[in-house]
């Protein structure tokens, strides 16, 4: 049998709008390709939010968007050389250092029309809630122009920060530190390399809490927490909803082709 999938690039039309109709809620993974310390994945970020969202679909309802992997960030040039991000921030901003693997940097203004663009197509599509969440400073953008882009798509949309836990009890609230380490542990515990820490005694990219003191108990249990709390919320919002269901109506203009045979 068949498992029913989640993700938007694998269903069928039929099988869209079958969800679409069910929960009207699209969930967009906001990652990046971004040094994430020697332990993490460079691509933590997507991993966690899409790795969340599908859970969350499975249980409310919805469809998972494929991750956007480019996003903002602090950026500066340098002799030549661009620096953004982890580069900045885990050194004197004198002396950046282009840390392994990054590469995922667009400017604010480009990062805004990508989303404006996906928000008039989801919109278009028939969703009526849009959740992204994800990398950092792209979290804080979309939040940012929540009410402007409400206004101008006639969505209701949330980011994880407002509608789940706060600090270490929340989603991806640090950078490499203990909270996202818990979480990659419990959702990816094969990609999770701790030991690789244990020379590190700057913690290089690394934001928050000491990583090596949680566990993958730990990660389990505060995905749990937000899972909970996100559903509450949306559950609550699309209460308030009044959606049309769509149908799948098409207009084939049939040609006939006459040959000389």
């Amino acid at each position: 049998m068949k498992k029913k999938t989640v993700l938007y690039e694998q269903l069928l039309p039929a099988q869209f709008i079958e969800r679409l109709n069910d929960c009207p809620i699209a969930y967009l993974p906001l990652g990046t390709l971004e040094w994430h310390g020697y332990h993490l994945p460079l691509g933590s970020d997507g991993l966690q939010s899409k790795a969340f969202f599908i859970a969350l679909a499975k249980r409310l309802g919805g469809i998972v968007l494929p991750t956007l992997f480019l996003g903002p960030d602090k950026y500066i040039s340098k002799e030549g050389l661009d620096y953004y991000g982890m580069d900045i921030h885990s050194f004197d901003e004198n002396n950046p250092q282009q840390l392994a693997g990054s590469a995922y940097h667009v400017e604010d203004r480009l990062f805004l029309q990508m989303m404006e663009a996906t928000l008039r197509n989801l919109a278009r599509a028939g969703f009526k809630i849009v959740v992204a969440h994800g990398h950092g400073p792209s979290t804080n953008i979309f939040r940012d122009t929540i009410e402007n882009w409400e206004n101008k798509f006639g969505l209701k949309l949330f980011e994880l920060w407002r509608i789940g836990g706060k600090g270490n009890e929340g989603m991806m609230t640090d950078h490499a530190a203990y909270n996202e380490t818990s979480l990659m542990l419990a959702l990816y515990p094969e990609l999770v390399h701790l030991d690789k820490l244990a020379n590190d005694s700057n913690m290089v990219g690394i934001w928050g809490d000491d990583p090596r003191t949680t566990t993958e108990q730990e990660g389990k249990r505060v995905i749990e927490h937000n899972l909970a709390l996100v559903e509450a919320r949306l559950a609550e919002e699309l209460s308030k909803l009044k959606w049309q269901t769509r149908e799948m109506k098409y207009n084939h203009m049939v040609k006939k082709y006459s040959s000389d045979t």
